[in-house]
């Protein structure tokens, strides 16, 4: 019997680490296509002016984005602090890329309460990326990329997915 318990103790240990070991070496490498987030990895610093609009009010905003690779080199995360017409906040956010649908993926959560649904593509130097169906409303942001430490960019929204109305134009620019 005590032979038994000894065997259980030593041998459900290793099992477990077996199957762990067996399944850490079964994922994929990181898609090659995630290299291109590494234009995003540092801090960035934001300003622009915000549209008014039924989506809210006009001015100006400020950002500073804190962007990092995950251990594995799977997700970039991004924590930001930002000042609008709306409030102060901060923000988490999450990039990667679904290999099956072959395009970017965006998901952030905010201390306002909004959580977003992104996915997007890279067409030369203009990263696109568009909201899920989540939204009551659609909306595209447009990055396009000025130089290796600055983007220009662009939000806009509508409520059918044809009409667009620009609410927010800014620039990043990388310290």
């Amino acid at each position: 019997m005590k032979n038994i318990k000894l065997a259980a103790c030593i041998g459900i240990p290793l099992f477990i680490s077996a199957i762990s070991t067996a399944q850490q070496q079964a994922s994929p490498a990181p898609a090659p296509e995630l290299k291109k987030l590494d234009y995003f990895v540092g801090t960035w610093n934001t300003e622009g002016q915000t549209k008014p609009s039924p989506y809210g009010p006009g001015g100006s905003f400020t950002s500073t984005d804190r962007i990092a690779w995950q251990k594995g080199n799977y997700f970039v995360i991004g924590n930001a602090e930002f000042n609008t017409p709306m409030g102060a906040g901060t923000e988490l956010s999450v990039m990667g890329y679904d290999r099956n649908a072959k395009a970017y993926t965006y998901e952030s959560f905010n201390s306002q309460g909004e959580h977003e649904m992104a996915t997007g593509t890279l067409d030369g130097d203009t990263w696109n990326w568009s909201s899920g169906s989540q939204s009551p409303f659609k909306w595209r942001f447009t990055e396009k990329v000025v130089s290796p430490t600055s983007f220009t960019m662009k939000f806009e929204v509508s409520p059918d997915g044809t009409n667009w109305v620009t609410v927010l134009e800014g620039k990043s620019n990388k310290q």
